[in-house]
C-alpha cells in the first residue's frame, strides 16, 4: 500500500529533463551503462517510454546529460579552494587545478560508468566543462598562449585517462574478486611483482613494495602536481630583465 502510494505522489510530479537525468544516473550507478534502458528508466519514473523521448532524444543524449550533471557538480565555478585550504581562503592556480583534477577523479571513481562516457567522446561538454576551468587556471599561472593548449591538454588527458583506469581497476577487481579487500588484492599484486625475473624485470621487482601499500588518490594527485611543476618550470619564467 505505501509503495503504491509513493508511486501514485511521484506520477503526480511533473516530469522534467532534470529528474528523468537524476533516474539516469541512479541506473547507473547500480547497473552500469547495460542497465539503462528506457523501460527501466520508464518503470522507475512511473511514466511511459514516450514521456521520455519528449525530453531526451535517445540514449546517448541520456548518457551525455548524466555524465554532464555528474561533472559539473564536481567542478561547479564556486570549486576553487584547494582540499586542505582553510574556508574562504583564495587557492593559487595550483591549488585550484589540485582540486579540480581531485573533484573529477573523485566523480568517476563514485560513478564508474563516467569514465566509459568520456573516454568515448572527450570533446563533448562534460569534460568541455573541465577543460575551460583547467585553462582558466593555466592562464592565471601565466603560461604564454602559444603553450596553452599543450599545457592544458597534458593536464585534461591525465586526469581523464587516470581516473578512468582507476574506475576500469576498481571494476575488474571487484568482478574478479568481489570480497577479497584492496588491501590483500595489492599484497597479491606486489607479492607476482617481486617474483619477476630479475634480468627481464629488474626496475619493476625494485619497486614491488611501494605497490603494496600505494593510495590510489594520493598517487593521482602526486601525478598532478609532477605536470603542474613542469609546466611552471617550462613555461612560466619570470623573463630576464632587460639591460
Amino acid at each position: 500500500m505505501a509503495t503504491r502510494k509513493r508511486r501514485a505522489e511521484r506520477r503526480e510530479e511533473p516530469l522534467s529533463r532534470e529528474r528523468i537525468v537524476e533516474a539516469a544516473i541512479e541506473l547507473l550507478d547500480a547497473a552500469g551503462e547495460g542497465g539503462l534502458t528506457f523501460r527501466a528508466l520508464a518503470e522507475r519514473l512511473s511514466t511511459g517510454p514516450g514521456a521520455i523521448y519528449w525530453h531526451v532524444s535517445g540514449k546517448e543524449e541520456l548518457l551525455t546529460a548524466a555524465a554532464d550533471a555528474v561533472v559539473a557538480a564536481a567542478v561547479g565555478a564556486d570549486r576553487v579552494s584547494a582540499p586542505d585550504a582553510g574556508d574562504g581562503a583564495a587557492a593559487t592556480p595550483q591549488e585550484a587545478i589540485r582540486a579540480l583534477a581531485l573533484g573529477v577523479f573523485d566523480a568517476i571513481d563514485a560513478h564508474p560508468w563516467i569514465g566509459d562516457d568520456l573516454a568515448r567522446a572527450p570533446a563533448r561538454s562534460p569534460m568541455l566543462r573541465v577543460f575551460e576551468r583547467l585553462g582558466r587556471q593555466v592562464q592565471a599561472l601565466g603560461v604564454p598562449h602559444a603553450a596553452q593548449f599543450t599545457a592544458v591538454s597534458a593536464l585534461h588527458n591525465y586526469i581523464l585517462g587516470t581516473g578512468g583506469q582507476n574506475a576500469a581497476n576498481a571494476r575488474a577487481h571487484k568482478a574478479i574478486e568481489p570480497y577479497e579487500d584492496r588491501t590483500a588484492f595489492l599484497g597479491a599484486a606486489a607479492d607476482a611483482w617481486a617474483d619477476l625475473d630479475p634480468d627481464e624485470y629488474p626496475f619493476t621487482r625494485g619497486i614491488a613494495d611501494q605497490m603494496r601499500g600505494h593510495d590510489d588518490r594520493a598517487e593521482f594527485l602526486a601525478g598532478i602536481d609532477i605536470i603542474v611543476a613542469g609546466i611552471t618550470a617550462d613555461w612560466t619564467r619570470t623573463a630576464p630583465a632587460s639591460s
